[in-house]
């Protein structure tokens, strides 16, 4: 249940540091929420993946719909990748992974004291 709880929490503070920070002040929002609900690593580094991963996936999706998919059609060229579903999913790896290293260094650190 905590991991529930700090997958929520996580994606919605996330999603306020990134307006006024910031795209890397996820990890240290990552960080902050495992290090404070005592997380093992292995349930902060979930934590962390999946509440910023869920995050820029309804993001991308958010602003990429409206506009048909014109913008990460052109990025998914740019990187070689054959089509936009492809750099979504990248995108949303990328962030889950920040996010996740993020949760598991904040379960480490809180392991240190």
């Amino acid at each position: 249940m905590r991991s529930f709880i700090s997958i929520l929490i996580i994606a919605f503070f996330c999603l306020l540091a990134e307006y006024y920070f910031s795209w890397w002040s996820i990890a240290i929002v990552c960080f902050l929420v495992t290090f404070l609900f005592k997380l093992k690593p292995g349930k902060a580094f979930w934590a962390g993946f999946w509440g910023v991963a869920i995050l820029w996936l309804t993001i991308s999706l958010f602003k990429d719909i409206p506009n048909h998919h014109i913008l990460s059609q052109r990025m998914a060229g740019l990187f070689h990748l054959p089509g936009y579903s492809l750099f979504i999913l990248v995108t949303v790896l990328i962030g889950g992974l920040i996010g996740g290293l993020g949760g598991w260094s904040g379960s480490a650190v809180r392991k240190l004291f």
